[in-house]
């Protein structure tokens, strides 16, 4: 039994150390692992035993961030559910990984290229969700499906980010009625 609190401790501290990372680095990409590992509540030594270095605990919670975003692409069911449903579900499930990993998933492409093709594939899923709305009439003919693509992109940004006391549903809400009613058919 000790062993398994033992593990449970670990993994209770890592996962508050990728938390706090997530959100400090986010703060300042040049926070140091010692000022992480304070605000998180754990030894400087337990994060360095499990991250040698600032790149590589930014690299987890990189890999943190897409796990979170994976399963609420695979729970929105873009494919089978039907459009309206489907993007509700995603939203209210992206709304919270967004504001639990605020790192800058450009960042990510950028300086951390074993995260790209992971991203990637998750943005294709996202971009094929787009076309099929479109296929299905709920968007307007004309409108080009990346700047689609990226209305909702900036619209759950700044709804997790700029607007943190609304709730995950209501945030949906607000997000699908305006992407569905300002490009959507009239």
């Amino acid at each position: 039994m000790i062993g398994g609190i033992m593990r449970a401790d670990a993994s209770r501290n890592l996962a508050a150390v990728l938390r706090t990372g997530a959100r400090l680095l986010a703060e300042d990409p040049s926070t140091s692992i010692s000022a992480i590992a304070s605000e998180a509540g754990v030894d400087r030594t337990t994060v360095h035993r499990r991250f040698a270095t600032r790149e590589a605990l930014l690299s987890a919670v990189f890999q943190a961030k897409l796990d979170s975003a994976e399963r609420v692409l695979d729970e929105a069911r873009l494919t089978e559910a039907p459009v309206a449903v489907a993007l509700h579900r995603y939203v209210e499930g992206i709304i919270p990984v967004s504001r639990e990993w605020p790192v800058d998933t450009r960042r990510m492409m950028r300086d951390h290229p074993g995260t790209r093709h992971r991203r990637e594939e998750q943005s294709q899923r996202l971009n094929a969700f787009v076309q099929r709305a479109a296929d299905e009439g709920y968007l307007q003919p004309g409108v080009p499906l990346a700047w689609v693509r990226a209305v909702l992109d900036h619209l759950v940004d700044s709804i997790a980010h700029q607007f943190p006391e609304v709730d995950p549903p209501q945030a949906a809400d607000l997000v699908v009625d305006t992407l569905l009613r300002g490009v959507g058919k009239p």
